[in-house]
């Protein structure tokens, strides 16, 4: 179990120092390409919660509703 644990080490350091690797090769155009794209997914994230909430809010009300309508039957 000891030499399981350390050779996962061994392969967990190696890919994130290939990753780090790798990172510092993109060139400008791509991470230019991962910046706007990260910034039009915050901006969509955005948009989906202020559609959810007032959904959520609106699925709450019709649920006490219905429990006010069938208890006053």
């Amino acid at each position: 179990m000891k030499n399981f644990l350390k050779n996962g080490g061994l392969v967990l350091a190696g890919s994130v120092a290939g990753v780090s690797a790798a990172s510092a090769a993109l060139p400008t155009a791509a991470t230019t390409a991962f910046s706007t794209l990260s910034t039009d997914v915050l901006s969509l994230v955005d948009l989906a919660w202020t559609a959810a909430v007032p959904i959520t809010v609106a699925f709450i009300i019709l649920r006490m509703f219905k429990r006010a309508a069938s208890s006053a039957t």
